[in-house]
């Protein structure tokens, strides 16, 4: 999944820049930065963060901002008591909510100095909402040229409420309240196991994946993605503009799907479903999670209606624009087929843009996104915003004080949901009839590379299983001033998580002169869930990006061999929040400077998830090799932040050769640049090898 290539680089090019300074400002910068993500849902009572939270007054401040008039949008929030309070309910997903955060984000992002954004941080971290504010610190963070290299910690262990059943949580509470403190503190750190929902209630057959919705890694991957590419975010004003955003979008989800349809083939189940607007929705979703202040996710039962009259009036003040979701999707979604069958936009000006242009794909990604460099935003709309909360099946809250989202309104749950694969599947057949409508398809002449044969592809055994991944749970619980300052309370969660065994492939290469290549590798379906072969012209998009590199060629026969553990197209499980907390105040001192070697400043797909579960007897996938001419990709800044464009590897479309329909298969298997080869992945079950001592069972 080529996606996760902007945080790779901005990593590494992190990693280069701490180890060689000579100055220990950026280690006291990062411990500053962690300390901040402490629960979050109490106070902070450390003495300094005390001191400044009384002490300092941003508009006190007002001419240490590079915008004054971000310092008075915050103003206005802050002073009327509009603001949403702490213990309430946040979500990125609701209007009001939403420009609060952003208002909140630009007085982070502006702040002049790191000084300023850290007082300007620790004061908001006591007195604003504390999901709105770990919304819009962790977006700054990515953003600020002077923070982009920080690491963030691993959201699952900061909100444990959105990621582990509330079974799990309730133990965590559970534990603190009877045990904790009882006959010294051998009664301390302990572990719990977690359970998925399908556990207890197994009410649809698809919950067998639960494993993979709701794995906190994937889920993870999903929110550190939207905190790179903010759907509200301007290109222009926070320089997101060499990234291609919209084809980004479109790939983003095109990849999810397709990775999701390979796990759904290991347990025999076919296509993400269709669904219309106007049927009632087949899948119900029972989230079995609890938010902080108590309230339960809301629940949609099976074959609900989605008809505006069923939930969506309700108990609201005055106009509500989500009560009447139904029509907002209809009207947008009538638009965007406009759009796609006319083949140009209407901009709010009343200029035509053609659709059909180089540019096109990213001018409908941002379109059906809804986002800044939409051409008409107020006229094309959020599409995705009101199909959230329709398929959420959320009541109407009164005020958005009290709000009552559903698990589709927030980044961090949204892939627990089978519905959420089911609309964007819907959204990418916009994506897919445009595709049809504009481009032509790929003949020899665009996809050969002369000279080049790839002559046998080896791979080794493909082996799955599952076994325990240990987090920090003690975010889920609150404690004393004491505790929290001496960090004397640990309880840490157990879950099954798949994996798989490391493994090498070789691609073997003969090339008629020394030459640079792009290689890409794919791993997709090759038999329906009836055994049926797949044809390809069916089958394109149904592949996931399995390893993307340059690599020189020499003249004659070249092997190249690739370890598992080595492809950068996934990262390995993040380092625990307490580990790193502990690391940066413990192990290392003054005179010392972060050296990570894992995943620390990376977001994307989990590499223990690079492959399906597969099945016992083994079921087959294929890879396919494709290696072509390579054709760099021109970025526009040195320094590899996100909107630079520099996590591009070439100057191909995302997902080439499959970013297009394919209309002769035959094509593709004749092309001497590339190979086919069968792949059979085994499941082999569990392994508890690394299964902890002290598991309660309550």
């Amino acid at each position: 999944m080529r996606f996760i290539l902007v945080a790779v680089l901005a990593g590494l090019c992190a990693v280069s820049a701490i180890s060689t300074s000579e100055s220990s400002n950026y280690s006291q910068q990062q411990r500053d930065v962690w300390r901040l993500f402490k629960y979050i849902n109490q106070p902070s009572y450390y003495k300094d963060h005390v001191e400044i939270a009384h002490s300092y007054y941003f508009y006190d401040h007002a001419s240490n901002y590079a915008k004054h008039e971000v310092v008075e949008e915050f103003y206005r929030y802050f002073k009327y008591d509009t603001f949403l309070q702490r213990g309430e309910i946040f979500s990125v997903f609701h209007g009001e909510h939403l420009k609060q955060a952003i208002a909140l984000f630009k007085l982070f992002y502006y702040a002049n100095d790191f000084d300023t954004f850290y007082k300007t941080a620790v004061w908001a971290r006591q007195h604003v909402n504390e999901g709105m504010f770990l919304y819009a610190f962790s977006v700054a963070l990515i953003h600020r040229p002077d923070t982009y290299y920080f690491s963030l910690p691993p959201i699952y262990e900061i909100y444990p409420h959105y990621f582990y059943n509330y079974e799990v949580i309730q133990k965590a509470q559970h534990y603190k309240q009877m045990y904790y403190g009882q006959d010294g503190a051998h009664y301390n750190d302990r572990t719990i196991y977690a359970n998925y929902s399908g556990y207890y209630v197994n009410v649809y057959p698809e919950q067998a994946l639960a494993y993979f919705t709701e794995d906190v890694g994937v889920n993870s991957f999903y929110y550190y993605y939207n905190l790179y590419y903010p759907y509200w975010m301007s290109g222009e004003e926070f320089n997101l503009k060499y990234d291609n955003r919209g084809e980004i979008f479109y790939y983003m989800y095109q990849q999810i799907l397709a990775r999701y349809y390979l796990e759904r083939l290991s347990h025999g189940f076919g296509e993400i479903d269709h669904f219309d607007w106007e049927v009632p929705f087949e899948s119900g979703y029972y989230p079995s999670m609890c938010y902080p202040n108590g309230l339960y996710f809301p629940t949609r039962h099976a074959y609900a209606h989605l008809y505006e009259y069923f939930y969506n009036y309700g108990q609201h003040y005055g106009f509500n624009k989500y009560a009447h979701s139904y029509t907002h999707i209809s009207d947008y979604e009538r638009r965007i087929h406009d759009v796609i069958d006319s083949g140009y936009v209407h901009t709010h000006s009343g200029q035509k843009v053609d659709l059909f242009s180089h540019e096109g794909l990213d001018i409908l990604g941002n379109l059906i996104e809804g986002n800044p460099e939409s051409p008409y935003y107020h006229y094309y709309g959020a599409y995705q915003v009101f199909a959230r909360h329709l398929l959420g099946y959320s009541h109407q809250p009164l005020t958005f004080h009290k709000l009552h989202p559903s698990a589709l309104e927030h980044f961090e749950t949204s892939m627990r949901d089978p519905a959420f694969y089911q609309l964007y599947k819907k959204l990418l057949g916009f994506f897919f009839r445009y595709k049809s409508q504009h481009y032509h398809y790929y003949d020899e002449h665009d996809l050969a590379y002369h000279g080049v044969h790839v002559k046998h592809v080896e791979v080794d055994p493909l082996v799955t299983y599952f076994d325990y991944f240990y987090a920090d749970l003690s975010n889920a619980v609150y404690v004393t001033p004491e505790e929290f300052v001496h960090d004397s309370f640990k309880v840490h969660v157990a879950q099954e998580r798949l994996n798989h065994k490391p493994f090498t492939y070789k691609i073997y290469i003969d090339s008629d002169k020394d030459t640079e290549a792009v290689v890409k590798v794919f791993l997709g379906p090759k038999y329906d869930e009836y055994g049926r072969y797949i044809n390809l012209t069916e089958n394109w998009m149904n592949f996931v990006q399995f390893d993307h590199f340059v690599y020189k060629l020499k003249s004659g026969e070249n092997v190249i061999s690739r370890n598992s553990h080595e492809i950068y197209n996934y990262i390995h499980d993040r380092t625990s929040y307490y580990e790193l907390y502990q690391k940066a105040f413990g192990v290392y001192n003054k005179d010392q400077h972060f050296q990570f070697h894992d995943n620390q400043f990376f977001f994307g797909f989990p590499q223990r998830y690079m492959l399906p579960r597969g099945s016992p007897e083994g079921m087959t996938y294929q890879f396919y090799v494709f290696v072509t001419k390579y054709h760099p990709y021109k970025a526009h800044a040195s320094v590899p932040m996100v909107g630079s464009g520099m996590h591009y590897v070439d100057a191909y479309p995302m997902g080439y050769p499959f970013d297009r329909p394919v209309y002769y298969e035959e094509l593709f298997y004749a092309l001497p640049n590339s190979y086919f080869q069968d792949v059979r992945i085994y499941y082999q079950g569990h392994n508890y090898e690394h299964h902890a001592n002290h598991l309660i069972e309550m």
